[in-house]
C-alpha cells in the first residue's frame, strides 16, 4: 500500500478530514491526532524513530481524540481493518 507523508502544517492539519474514502497509508509526524470532520473509522499506529510499533488504535471513530504520547515519533493513519496482524512490538514496514 502506497504511503503518502504529511509534510507541511496544512497537510498536517488536514489529514483525511471530509474524505469519504481512501486507499493509501498516511504518514504524519506526530505524537498525537484527531479525528474531528472526518466520515469514516480509520486504524491508527503510532510508532518511535525506529517505526516500532508502540500503540494501535483500530476503528478509531470520527470525532476523537489520541493524545499526545511519549516516545512517539510518528502517527500512521490507515484504511479500517487493513493491519489485522500487526502487533505493539512489531516493525512496522507496510
Amino acid at each position: 500500500m502506497q504511503i503518502i507523508e504529511a509534510k507541511t502544517f496544512f497537510q498536517k492539519l488536514k489529514g483525511l478530514m471530509f474524505q469519504k474514502e481512501f486507499n493509501y497509508i498516511l504518514k504524519i509526524k506526530t505524537n498525537g491526532i484527531h479525528t474531528f470532520f472526518m466520515k469514516i473509522p480509520i486504524d491508527v499506529i503510532l510508532t518511535d524513530k525506529n517505526n516500532k510499533i508502540l500503540y494501535i488504535y483500530k476503528n478509531l471513530k470520527p470525532n476523537k481524540i489520541i493524545m499526545p504520547k511519549r516516545k512517539v515519533k510518528y502517527t500512521y493513519e490507515i484504511p479500517i481493518n487493513k493491519i489485522n496482524k500487526t502487533k505493539i512490538g512489531d516493525y512496522f514496514n507496510p
